[in-house]
């Protein structure tokens, strides 16, 4: 069965004008971080910090758009920031990019590269269509804290992916459940790109086809669709 992906009215009128591309790949062979992986992390930061010119990543028009979205429903983007804020954030001030594994580094190194989030889920793993809603407080966020699994709620008015099981990204692209995470074994998987203006439809188009062309690579024979952006 196709995966459905829809995205509510309510938080389309909270942020007008966002847009997500999704790429499906069936097949793929990904397995461990490897020198490939760190190569493209490296050149992602590089990228970054050119398109940035010396200016902090929040600075940026994309992630100022992102910081909006994140206050109109009710979060604190100074402290949960945006997947793509954080990730770039970390890079520029000394952390490094963590290397998870061939799948999540490949997309980290597209978020980063073009200041997009970008998710990654097992599409194994995934229960019925995946939904993004602004939260009634009481849906299920499977966890682990402290090295144990626990059940987090989101706030009422959140906005979070979920799907027949539960919550699978909490505060739209903060904090993605270990549920449905991309690992060493994943086969299928779909990946969301998420625009907000002033990003535009051919630069998300890019990012997606970046995105298609190292998993191509990464994984020769895997059937790859990239989802025109809506």
């Amino acid at each position: 069965m196709a995966l459905t992906l829809t995205v509510s009215d309510e938080v389309r009128a909270l942020a007008p004008g966002f847009t997500r591309l999704t790429v499906e790949a069936h097949g793929l062979a990904g397995g461990p971080s490897d020198e490939g992986g760190a190569a493209l992390l490296d050149d992602a930061v590089r990228r970054a910090a050119e398109r940035l010119g010396g200016r902090a990543p929040h600075e940026d028009p994309h992630m100022a758009a992102w910081r909006e979205a994140y206050t109109a429903f009710g979060a604190k983007p100074s402290r949960t920031r945006n997947s793509a804020e954080a990730l770039v954030r970390r890079a520029l001030t000394g952390g490094g990019l963590p290397r998870i594994n061939a799948l999540v580094d490949l997309y980290n190194a597209i978020s980063v590269a073009h200041l997009i989030p970008v998710g990654g889920e097992d599409l194994d793993r995934v229960r019925g269509g995946m939904r993004l809603v602004r939260a009634t407080g009481r849906e299920p966020f499977v966890t682990v804290a402290a090295g144990a699994e626990t059940v987090e709620h989101p706030e009422a008015g959140e906005v979070v992916w979920c799907d027949d099981e539960g919550v699978t990204c909490r505060r739209w692209n903060w904090r993605q459940g270990p549920r449905t995470r991309l690992t060493e074994r994943t086969v299928n998987a779909v990946f969301l790109l998420e625009a907000l203006p002033p990003m535009t439809a051919g630069e998300l188009e890019a990012a997606g086809a970046e995105l298609a062309e190292g998993l191509a690579k990464l994984s020769p024979g895997a059937r790859i669709t990239v989802h025109p952006p809506c």
